[in-house]
């Protein structure tokens, strides 16, 4: 996160914080702001630091670098600035991967769906929006304590074996679709699900747009493995980034409701929809393997891949029948959702 950090410093966040929190120099016993500065220097010759990881994206350090009274390496300024950049590009993520795959993946019949809420769209929206902020809040300290160096994130690719900078991937993907599997399991647990999880679980058919519609401790608790693992194994620093982007387009692609992967290893949009069904099946976020592991691994039927045979009113009844015997065995009443078909015969 260093990285995206010294890009925006240089882009955007020197010249906010000197606006904000300007630099006062005491010049001849008059306190004064600085400002005007010329050729990489201010106007009291105070040079500003190189920035090579910025340099190296062919963006140099302007003359802002140095006009606030937060320094770039000032541990307030850099876990704010990691909050918002945190809090920002997850929304940006949300919202730029959702819309694409509501506009050309989800399968706009899902609205016809006898448990497709009234508004659900509108919902799934604002649960994330006030839910993100928070978020950010408790994952910008792991990005804090990983930009002083406490991680494991390396810069050069010299710095590991050839064969690691490629199985480290794999490994990632692995090592948190396991801790995942515990995680998300756990927050099923009665003692946790009410209060955490169950806002996940509105959804009973959802859109890319419940993707990241969590309670907030929900979200971060199902985060934790990413930001973990760097600190227990070597993980290249890009590497990290695209992960990061990876992790939240994937979390979004199995919300679309795009049946494509009918794989018993991959757990797909198909496989997770029938967790948003069933509740108790499905925990994991790659891959089958720790459900098989630990038995709670349901395969989606093969009328779920036939694109008329998984939105038949024939379908959707068997659906709604299990799936109304287990939201009673697990939540109870189920008053707090209002379906959008509920006044409308539609099975």
């Amino acid at each position: 996160m260093d990285i995206v950090l010294s890009v925006l410093d240089t882009l955007v966040f020197d010249r906010i914080y000197a606006t904000v929190l300007p630099l006062g120099i005491d010049v001849g016993g008059v306190a004064g702001k600085v400002g005007g500065a010329v050729n990489g220097t201010t106007p009291f010759g105070v040079v500003h630091e190189r920035d090579p990881i910025s340099e190296y994206f062919g963006v140099f350090p302007s003359n802002y670098a140095d006009l606030s009274m937060l320094s770039r390496g000032d541990w307030r300024r850099q876990l704010f600035s990691l909050f918002l950049i945190t809090w920002i590009f997850g929304v940006l993520l949300y919202f730029i991967g959702s819309l694409f795959s509501y506009v050309f993946i989800f399968d706009k019949r899902t609205f016809d769906h006898p448990k497709f809420l009234k508004n659900q769209i509108r919902q799934e929206i604002a649960t994330t929006m006030k839910s993100l902020p928070f978020m950010a809040i408790l994952t910008a300290p792991f990005f804090f304590i990983e930009i002083r160096g406490y991680s494991k994130l390396y810069y050069n690719l010299s710095d590991m074996p050839t064969w690691y900078n490629f199985f480290q991937f794999p490994f990632f993907l692995f090592f948190t679709d396991g801790l995942i599997y515990f995680i998300h399991r756990g927050l099923h647990h009665g003692s946790v699900y009410k209060t955490l999880h169950k806002p996940h679980h509105k959804w009973i058919m959802p859109t890319p747009f419940a993707s990241h519609a969590f309670h907030p401790v929900d979200g971060f608790a199902q985060s934790l493995p990413y930001h973990i693992f760097p600190f227990l194994f070597p993980l290249h620093k890009f590497g990290y980034i695209g992960l990061f982007i990876f992790v939240n387009c994937w979390t979004i692609l199995i919300h679309d409701g795009e049946f494509v992967a009918d794989h018993p290893a991959i757990n797909g949009a198909a496989c997770h929809t029938y967790h948003h069904l069933y509740f108790n099946y499905n925990y994991g976020q790659f891959t089958t393997f720790w459900d098989r592991i630990g038995g709670s691994y349901r395969r989606p039927d093969a009328a779920l891949f036939d694109k008329e045979q998984r939105m038949a009113k024939e379908q959707w009844k068997k659906q709604v029948g299990e799936m109304e015997t287990i939201v009673k065995a697990v939540e109870g009443d189920d008053g707090y959702r209002e379906y959008a078909h509920d006044n409308k015969k539609t099975i």
